[in-house]
């Protein structure tokens, strides 16, 4: 059986299509939703509106990821490479569908900013993913000690009560730890310290403007 060659109009295409679906249709998990039997906390006004804001920034985080991953794997040299990058997507899409449904059963929304997010986390992962599969890694890797540290401050955020959000974060927690594993054993080579710091800067920037917009 032969296999279809894509040409890189088909390519762009099919990265369109992706980014249609991850901003406009519902996100689906192939894993069961973290803490789904727990309890529906009782939450004040506030706690609730709290525990939205957090998870619509999580919700966010797992858009740029998506847009990140596909970047980066566009360019990946290594098959073994590519091949990690979209498995590593793939499970980040269950992290997009577990905070979308949190939200909604929070009553909150999405980020109207998401699209931008989108957007120039693709170009971040294409610019990467140029620079070689060490470095792409590398980059990964950064990127999701950066998330874990996030996520870790979310869970100190969160209601105490709110189990159901909390089960979920702990999950994304473990999984970004071993993508960051997995990543930094394929070959990932530390960053600069000023290219970390500038990371850093960038994700302060797309996490504090979530959490209002």
């Amino acid at each position: 059986m032969s296999t279809r060659s894509f040409t890189p109009l088909d390519r762009v295409l099919c990265e369109i299509d992706k980014a249609i679906k991850v901003l406009a249709a519902p996100a689906h998990a192939s894993r069961a939703l973290p803490g789904s039997t727990a309890p529906e906390p009782e939450l004040t006004a506030l706690q609730r509106s709290e525990a939205a804001r957090l998870m619509r920034v999580n919700h966010s985080g797992e858009v740029a990821a998506q847009a990140l991953y596909r970047g980066q794997a566009i360019f990946a040299r290594d098959p073994q490479v590519e091949a990690s990058l979209r498995e590593a997507a793939r499970e980040e899409m269950d992290h997009l569908a577990w905070c979308e449904a949190r939200l909604g059963e929070l009553g909150g929304r999405t980020s109207w900013l998401n699209p931008l997010w989108y957007a120039g986390s693709f170009a971040l992962g294409a610019i990467a993913g140029t620079l070689g599969d060490a470095r792409s890694l590398g980059f990964i890797t950064e990127t999701e000690a950066q998330v874990e540290n996030h996520l870790r401050d979310h869970l100190g955020r969160l209601p105490a009560e709110d189990q159901r959000s909390r089960a979920i974060l702990a999950q994304m927690t473990h999984d970004e730890a071993r993508h960051g594993a997995n990543a930094e054993s394929l070959g990932g080579t530390r960053l600069p310290r000023p290219v970390r710091a500038l990371m850093h800067l960038g994700g302060r920037v797309m996490t504090r403007s979530a959490y209002w917009i």
